[in-house]
């Protein structure tokens, strides 16, 4: 039997390290791990080790960052009194946008201009709303709804739902009520729902006529169904949300404390999936639990050192994910993935899209082709002239259409002489070779009068292309058909017309 002084010294050591805040076990057994789709964890339970917590808060900043980003970009598109028609509009209510995006465009990266958006933040905790969607008469669209997490849920439109009009309602999560007999349910697994329908627009003869397509898009509680509901005129801002700075940059900005105890409040009204109880039980034990503050002040000086190294993993996890996503395919320079929109435990993959494509499509309604460097795996460089040759009877192949768009480095449009950002067959009048091939000139000059038309400005310095097939044909989806490479034809051209050089 111990000697009952050597237990006292025990037990006021217990009551010491429990009194200074979250207890970290400075015990030397080994940690045993596991790997779900690119995040590592503990299996152990109880108190973590420094090395653990670590582990840990880094495989929680992957597994939050979706949420709280998605949260960073509605404080920004809601914090306003009434919809504003460049995205913003308050929580439950929709935003119409009359014309595309513009290098000016930057609360949402890789933003398309052959479309206009038509979205709104739902927050479903008082009750369902109700989405109208109007009759497509043959026009592409889809609205896409993503929960809180960045997952698509639900897509409207012509390959899902077709070219009728329709009701449906978008129900939280825990709900069982009853709809009328003409509204369709939609389950959302979180209480925030973000709705992104992207709408088909041909060019400025066009615009009006895609507008008054976006109008037809209407949403009413459920409560005020079959009653004159007029959405509110002037809604209550929150004076501190920041809604100038870009909320991607201000998720960067965010302490160790500031981040989780965001994703802890967060993860209340949007509860997590139930497969993903492996990674809530371990980022329980450094205190990230929903609904529960995070009290960072309550953790000893070793707990918050170990969650501050493991928070700045995350964040280098992040980008390398954003960088170079699990499971991307690449064929001829182009980098594909054909696995967004839905993520399920891929928590690596969802956190690197939601750091370069936040909200993203299924591949099925929009594939996204990305290439950043030519054939030989130069990058991309306005001192050099390029050609994307597409042979006769090989042009990308989609139900809808296809374009082919320009980026800056930080993934926004390049301001150029012609304001044009992209290329593609429904936005102008693309001239095709006599044998029915085409070519695509990316430069930095013109190329000349003769072949203006399928010129895309590049910037001087370093670019990005996007290649998007909207509703893509199954040779596409299948890998049967992939983007030519680009081809590099020589050094930049001097301009040789009065056209301005593109910036």
């Amino acid at each position: 039997m111990k000697p009952f002084w050597k237990l006292s010294i025990v037990v006021i050591i217990v009551i010491i390290l429990s009194s200074v805040g979250y207890v970290i076990s400075t015990t030397q057994s080994v940690s045993t791990n596991q790997t779900i789709d690119g995040i590592t964890i503990p299996t152990t339970t109880g108190s973590p080790t420094p090395a653990e917590a670590r582990q840990i808060a880094a495989a929680a900043y992957v597994y939050g960052y979706p949420l709280v980003i998605a949260d960073a970009v509605k404080n920004v598109q809601t914090a306003v009194p009434a919809p504003s028609g460049n995205g913003r509009a308050p929580i439950n209510e929709i935003t119409t946008s009359s014309i595309p995006a513009t290098p000016q465009t930057t609360t949402v990266n890789l933003p398309t201009v052959d479309l206009l958006y038509t979205s709104g933040w739902l927050n479903l905790t008082k009750g369902p709303m109700v989405l109208t969607v109007p009759e497509a008469n043959g026009r592409f669209y889809v609205a896409e709804l993503i929960d809180g997490w960045q997952n698509s849920f639900a897509g409207l439109g012509p390959r899902t739902t077709g070219n009728g009009s329709g009701n449906f309602a978008i129900v939280g999560p825990g709900w069982n009520g009853t709809l009328p007999a003409n509204v369709t349910k939609l389950q959302s697994p979180t209480n925030t729902v973000l709705i992104a329908a992207r709408v088909q627009q041909n060019g400025p003869a066009d615009l009006p006529s895609a507008v008054a397509f976006e109008d037809g898009f209407k949403l009413t509680p459920l409560s005020a169904w079959d009653t004159n509901y007029a959405p509110p005129t002037n809604v209550s801002v929150n004076p501190n949300v920041n809604t100038t700075a870009n909320p991607f940059q201000q998720v960067a900005n965010m302490t160790p404390d500031t981040f989780f105890n965001t994703m802890a409040t967060l993860m209340q009204g949007n509860p997590p999936n139930s497969a993903d109880k492996p990674v809530t039980d371990q980022i329980a034990r450094i205190g990230i639990v929903p609904g529960t503050p995070f009290n960072w002040s309550g953790l000893n000086t070793t707990t918050q050192n170990a969650i501050t190294q493991g928070f700045q993993d995350g964040i280098a996890q992040v980008y390398a994910a954003s960088v170079n996503p699990p499971g991307e395919v690449e064929n001829n320079g182009w980098t594909a993935s054909y696995n967004v929109g839905t993520y399920g435990t891929n928590y690596t993959l969802r956190a690197g899209t939601a750091r370069v494509g936040s909200f993203a499509n299924l591949p099925q309604d929009a594939l996204y082709s990305y290439s950043t460097a030519n054939a030989t795996g130069t990058s991309y460089s306005g001192a050099n002239d390029y050609v994307l040759y597409f042979a006769k009877n090989q042009l990308p192949p989609a139900n809808a259409f296809w374009s082919l768009t320009m980026y800056n480095t930080e993934y926004f449009l390049i301001a150029n002489p012609l304001n044009r950002y992209a290329i593609s067959p429904h936005l102008g009048n693309l001239t095709c070779n006599p044998d029915g091939s085409l070519d695509i000139y990316i430069q930095h000059a013109s190329p000349g009068p003769a072949k203006e038309s399928n010129w895309l400005p590049a910037p001087s310095g370093q670019f990005y292309l996007a290649l998007r097939l909207y509703w893509p044909q199954e040779a596409a989806l299948n890998g049967s058909w992939v983007p030519p490479a680009v081809q590099t034809v020589g050094p930049a051209t001097t301009m040789t017309n009065a056209t301005a050089s593109a910036s």
